[in-house]
């Protein structure tokens, strides 16, 4: 990156809008660069409702061009793009008045479908369907008799979504992008008419700083925005709320149940989400004003949560039933100060994303929504490109990432591919989900060192060659970019994959070249943050749980700088 010839353009943000922007410059034949400060995904794009969806609710706000739009790309990662990380979900609505709600909600759903349909050019899921009660209550059995009187079913979509980031950076790097992780920038250069000419990034693994020369800078730091901004010295910048969204996952077998459920809260919506091996349930939507980087839930989320979720199942949740909890903070773009001067309630805040000259040659974009993500890649480029977007045009509607390419022939083979290692069904859908195509590479790393084939003992839904791969392919450089965003034990088991570690660490360590003192540290350090998140979640508010949460030392800290930093 810091060659004398620089680079056309620099995404600073390695969350699903920067990796997206990067793959997009990058398949123009942008000469691209994109850094991160801590891992990829290491932020809201790590710690979402994981779904792909029109957003069904914005309906009943009149925003048909979002829907719109965000259904469009919903097709396309169905369809084109992202098919194997992407797939098809059915939901539940339960209705609670048998005519008026079934009858408006019906023309919501309608919509929505018909939206889904003219963006697709075609029928990408299934449309609508009614059930009376008694045929809502045989697909959800676990569902409350007094808390519907019929239901509708509707499709929307799920994915994993750090995977999602990591085939971003990874498609971005395939054709040609050059991406580092664990790379902050630290100020912004600018010739003497004040145009912000690239970065200087901080290598937080050695220490040492380099000079990025670029003609083009995107922002795309979203909680973060702000301050990127400030190192431009643009006075033209977005401005951002960070809101939190907290979830809780809980063991498959708990809830018994064919589809997800879509529930109307008194503040929002809340989804029920049913995954391979458990349920996530999710998600709040309140103001956080607190340090950015380790957003925590408190006792008093998990409440409402299972507040909101008991409302209709039977017999109820409890704490005991959870396995995991997270929370991820959304980079809603700042609304209009009224009247009175008081800001709108998050809730209320459009996901419409916005890009902007924040000065010359920065460009930011915040806003959005993980769904939209490749349009708003698209919009950020063609903005930072001005005329030469024309000659240029982003050609990632039809780009697939890594992965898409060849994954329904791959599909077709699950059966032989699971005959041939003694898998059963469960684990191929698995490995196919996550890899795609690139099971292959899966393959050949246990034909050529067998013991990879293995489950690992303490997370035994995993392949040691999924740990190997993190490292190999996925540019996982410490324990807890494993954990969290490429085997996801963070999330999925009680203790956060801790009973793991140590068989994790004998896999990673030697590929990352580890002696037993870095091992041993990294380990440490993975137990630390887990204790410092369980005690956080006790907490009642949000002051006392980040406080609990910023106990330990991160295993890479970021820069503290006089200035504001990205």
């Amino acid at each position: 990156m810091a060659d004398a010839e620089g680079v056309d353009v620099l995404v600073i943000g390695g969350g699903v809008t920067g990796a997206g922007i990067a793959l997009d410059a990058a398949t123009r034949g942008l000469r691209t660069a994109i850094v991160e400060m801590q891992d990829w995904a290491s932020g809201t794009s790590s710690r979402s409702s994981k779904l792909v969806h029109g957003g069904l609710r914005y309906l009943y706000q009149l925003d048909f061009a979002l829907v719109a739009e965000a259904l469009r790309e919903r097709g396309r990662l169905l369809r084109t793009t992202a098919p194997h990380l992407v797939h098809a979900q059915p939901f539940l609505w339960p209705l609670k008045t048998p005519l008026i709600e079934r009858a408006y909600s019906a023309v919501g759903v309608g919509m929505y479908d018909a939206l889904a349909i003219l963006g697709a050019r075609g029928v990408s899921v299934p449309v609508q369907k009614h059930y009376s009660k008694a045929g809502a209550l045989k697909i959800f059995p676990q569902m409350r008799p007094d808390s519907l009187s019929g239901a509708i079913r509707f499709y929307d979509a799920r994915v994993d979504d750090a995977r999602l980031v990591l085939a971003l950076v990874r498609s971005a790097v395939g054709h040609g992008a050059l991406a580092a992780s664990r790379a902050q920038v630290v100020d912004l250069t600018k010739d003497p008419t004040g145009r912000v000419t690239g970065a200087v990034v901080a290598d937080l693994e050695s220490g040492a700083e380099r000079t990025v020369r670029a003609n083009h800078v995107i922002n795309a730091t979203g909680v973060w925005t702000e301050e990127t901004e400030a190192l431009g010295g643009g006075e033209h910048g977005l401005k951002v709320l960070a809101s939190k969204g907290v979830h809780i996952v809980v063991p498959k077998e708990r809830i018994s149940g064919q589809t997800g459920l879509f529930l109307r809260t008194e503040k929002s919506v809340l989804f029920v989400i049913p995954w391979q091996r458990y349920w996530v349930i999710g998600t709040t939507d309140t103001p956080w004003t607190e340090e950015r980087q380790h957003p925590v839930a408190t006792a008093e989320d998990v409440d409402y949560i299972l507040e909101q979720a008991n409302k209709v199942l039977s017999p109820a949740l409890t704490r005991e039933d959870i396995i995991g909890v997270y929370a991820g903070l959304r980079p809603l773009l700042q609304p209009v100060a009224k009247g009175d001067g008081q800001s709108q309630q998050s809730t209320k805040v459009s996901r419409e994303h916005t890009v902007a000259e924040a000065a010359p040659g920065l460009t930011v974009i915040a806003g959005g929504k993980l769904t939209t993500y490749r349009q708003m890649a698209e919009d950020a480029v063609d903005f930072a490109l001005g005329a030469r977007a024309r000659t240029m045009p982003s050609v990632t509607a039809s780009t697939p990432l890594v992965g898409a390419a060849g994954y329904r022939a791959t599909k077709a083979r699950a059966g032989q591919i699971g005959a041939a290692h003694g898998w059963t069904a469960d684990r191929v859908e698995h490995l196919l989900h996550r890899y795609g195509s690139e099971i292959s590479l899966i393959l050949e790393s246990i034909e050529a060192t067998p013991e990879l084939g293995r489950p690992l003992t303490g997370a035994e839904a995993y392949l040691a060659a999924e740990v190997a791969f993190a490292v190999t392919h996925e540019g996982a450089l410490h324990l807890e970019d494993i954990l969290t965003h490429r085997v996801r034990l963070s999330y999925e088991t009680r203790d956060r994959g801790v009973s793991a570690l140590e068989e994790i660490a004998a896999i990673a360590g030697p590929l990352l070249g580890w002696d037993e003192a870095t091992t041993t540290r990294e380990i440490d350090a993975y137990r630390r943050r887990a204790e410092a998140e369980a005690t956080a979640e006790q907490e009642r508010t949000d002051t006392a749980a980040a406080a609990a949460r910023l106990t330990t030392d991160d295993v890479v800290p970021v820069r503290s700088l006089d200035a504001p930093t990205t």
